[in-house]
Formats: structure tokens, C-alpha cells, sequence
């Protein structure tokens, strides 16, 4: 069994269903003491985050991740117990095995060799985990990227290890990720009889018209790393129940998942300049979950690329899809972030799972990264 197989394992075994860590980062500081890292646990509230350094010259390369995980959902669904770690048909299967303590595991031991090897390296290697990435996100990685912005401590490179891959070990990067903007729009008229619509005021009818005009906008035609911006309602609820009663207001709920070629703001003052052409009464909240980031192609995307290559012979497309994650939060103190893991097939579902022989294959990708930015 590999080292980076037999973390793996460990890791899996500890239960840390967000937000609680079960230990997987002290375990990973017992690793990195040794090597030379100053390990500085970050608490918050129920959060256990881990701020780790090795060196103090720049360039200052981090490895960032989570340690926590979803809920296993089902447990008779699951072929094995999801926290105890099976390797069945050449695959490892566990909750966390895709996202993401398969990349822990490999970072870490990625590091070892490389210190092993290179002890007097050039620049510094840190490490940025915590457990709330699965869940609020409010007392993570956001807590200790503000804490490090406060003391002045300069992140040059970052690559998270999330699971990106899709067809096989190396074929995705991403360099970016959209903002995600949540709005709840009530709009509001006067309840009445059905029968006497003269008496009350329909939201409903007066919303439709509105709602066609937002769906049909073109918010901006995305750039060379984004799709254009989308606006998709995810609920619309009004009505008391009642077959007879026109209700006194509707409540559409919607999400911007925008590029950087649009902003908060704008996108913001186009939809109230929308729903302010029509005749009814409104509020509308917003919620911003997470602004846009982006690392054009450059040193570290370079650097990645040609460890993926040299390992595995793939060429990796730069890819901003999918969701949010913490690179939201590290993009704002580091100038140059990526993610970068295994195959994202498995994740969050049941049976999740990782193929064994894509597990050193990324550890050496990781290694062989710093080693292009290091020496």
C-alpha cells in the first residue's frame, strides 16, 4: 500500500461530517511538524481551521482544502460503510474519498517528498484547511484569509483540491469560478374573491410579465474563460390553498450564477430598472454567496499544466464551470489561485468512490507542481 493510499484510509476513517474536523487536522499537523511547518489551528465557533508554514521568503505557495464532509445520506445504500475505507474493483470507496481526502492525502505526501528531496528549496509551502467548506462557509476559510490579510501575510500561489477532473485524472483545471447572487422578490397585490377580480389585485398576472422580461435579458456575453452570466428562478410560490382566493402577493426566488464581465452592482441595477417598468408594488433582498474569480493562463496554470502532462500525458483545458468554493475567499488575498483534484463523478453520492490508480498519480502532479515553481 502506497503512503499516500494509507492516508487516504486514515482520513476517510475520521467521521467529520461538517463542520467537525474528527481530528483529520491534527493528524496532518503530526505530518507536517516534522517537515518544518509552523502549525497554527484557527478556531472558530464550531470550525476547525489549520494555518501551516514552511519558510518565510516569498514565493509563498499554498495548498488549500477542507476536511470536512457531506452527510452519507442512506446508509443501506452504501455497498460498505462509507467511513470505513474499501477498496473493491480497483476503486477506493468511502464518504470523502472523491472530495476531497484523496487530495489531502496527496498534498501532504507530495510535500514530504519534495522536502525530502529539495530541503533547502527556494520560497515557502503552506497549507489552508479547514472544516466548513460543506456547510455555512461563514467560519472557514473566509475566517482565516481574513486573519492572514490583517497581518499582512502574502499568498503568491494557491491550488485547492477540489475534485475538478471529469473523463479521467487531469483533463479539467478550473482557473475560476462564477459569483453566485440570490435574490427574493415579492411582489405584492391585494388578496380577494375570485369571483370579483375587479375587487382585488392578481400578483401572479402582475408578475408574469416581469419575470418573461428577466428570463429573456442578456446579462453579458460572457469572456474567454466564462459563459455568459445566467438568471434561472429556482421557486415561485403564491396562493393560500384555495381554488376561490386571489393572493395578496407572490415570492419568486432567483440566482445569478455571473462572469467577471458583469458586477454586482450592474446586474443589481438592470433588474430593478426591469421590474420598475411594471405597475406593482415590490421588495426585493439580496444575497451575494460568493463573487467571481479568475486566473488567466500564467505561471501557475503553466506550472500545473506541465506536471499533469509529464505524469499523465493529458492535456488539461482551463474550465470555469460548476459551483462555488473557498477559492472565493483565498482569490481575494492571492492573486493566482487554481483547483485541482481527482474525478468528480462520484461526489456527494452514494458509493462514493476514487479510482486506486489515480491516487499517486496526483501526489506526483502536486509534487512535480512545486517543483516547477520551487527550483
Amino acid at each position: 500500500m502506497s503512503k499516500t493510499l494509507a492516508l487516504t484510509k486514515e482520513l476517510i476513517a475520521l467521521p467529520s461530517v461538517t463542520p467537525d474536523d474528527k481530528g483529520c487536522q491534527q493528524r496532518i499537523i503530526e505530518l507536517l511538524e516534522p517537515l518544518g511547518f509552523t502549525c497554527e489551528p484557527v478556531l472558530s465557533g464550531n470550525v476547525t481551521n489549520l494555518w501551516a508554514r514552511r519558510g518565510t521568503a516569498q514565493p509563498l505557495i499554498v495548498f488549500a482544502g477542507h476536511t470536512d464532509v457531506v452527510p452519507t445520506g442512506p446508509l443501506d445504500q452504501w455497498h460498505s460503510d462509507p467511513f470505513v475505507p474499501t477498496v473493491r474493483d480497483g476503486k477506493l470507496f468511502g464518504r470523502g474519498a472523491a472530495d476531497m481526502k484523496t487530495s489531502l492525502a496527496a498534498m501532504v505526501v507530495a510535500v514530504e517528498e519534495f522536502v525530502a528531496a529539495h530541503p533547502t528549496h527556494s520560497g515557502s509551502i503552506g497549507f489552508l484547511l479547514t472544516s466548513d467548506e460543506e456547510g455555512a462557509a461563514t467560519d472557514g476559510t473566509v475566517v482565516v484569509c481574513a486573519k492572514l490579510k490583517e497581518r499582512g501575510e502574502r499568498l503568491d500561489y494557491c491550488i485547492v483540491g477540489e475534485p475538478t477532473s471529469t473523463d479521467k485524472l487531469g483533463d479539467v483545471i478550473k482557473n475560476g469560478r462564477r459569483g453566485s447572487m440570490s435574490g427574493k422578490l415579492v411582489i405584492k397585490g391585494v388578496q380577494g374573491h375570485i369571483a370579483y377580480p375587479q375587487m382585488a389585485k392578481n400578483p401572479i398576472h402582475l408578475a408574469v410579465p416581469a419575470l418573461a422580461e428577466l428570463a429573456a435579458e442578456k446579462w453579458d456575453d460572457g469572456n474567454e474563460y466564462y459563459l455568459p452570466t445566467s438568471w434561472q428562478m429556482s421557486n415561485i410560490h403564491g396562493g393560500t390553498g384555495a381554488s376561490n382566493v386571489i393572493p395578496g402577493e407572490v415570492v419568486v426566488d432567483f440566482n445569478f450564477r455571473f462572469s467577471t464581465a458583469s458586477t454586482v452592482e450592474g446586474l443589481q441595477q438592470r433588474v430593478h430598472a426591469i421590474l420598475n417598468k411594471y405597475d406593482f408594488d415590490y421588495d426585493l433582498k439580496w444575497v451575494i454567496s460568493g463573487l467571481p474569480f479568475l486566473t488567466p493562463r500564467g505561471t501557475l496554470s503553466d506550472a500545473l499544466t506541465a506536471a499533469i502532462k509529464a505524469e499523465t500525458g493529458v492535456d488539461a483545458d482551463l474550465s470555469t464551470t460548476g459551483g462555488t468554493s473557498d477559492g472565493r475567499f483565498i482569490a481575494r488575498i492571492c492573486p493566482h489561485v487554481v483547483e485541482f483534484g481527482p474525478p468528480n463523478a462520484s461526489i456527494h453520492k452514494i458509493d462514493e468512490h476514487i479510482d486506486v490508480q489515480d491516487i499517486d498519480p496526483l501526489k506526483n502532479i502536486y509534487r512535480r507542481t512545486l517543483e516547477n515553481l520551487l527550483l
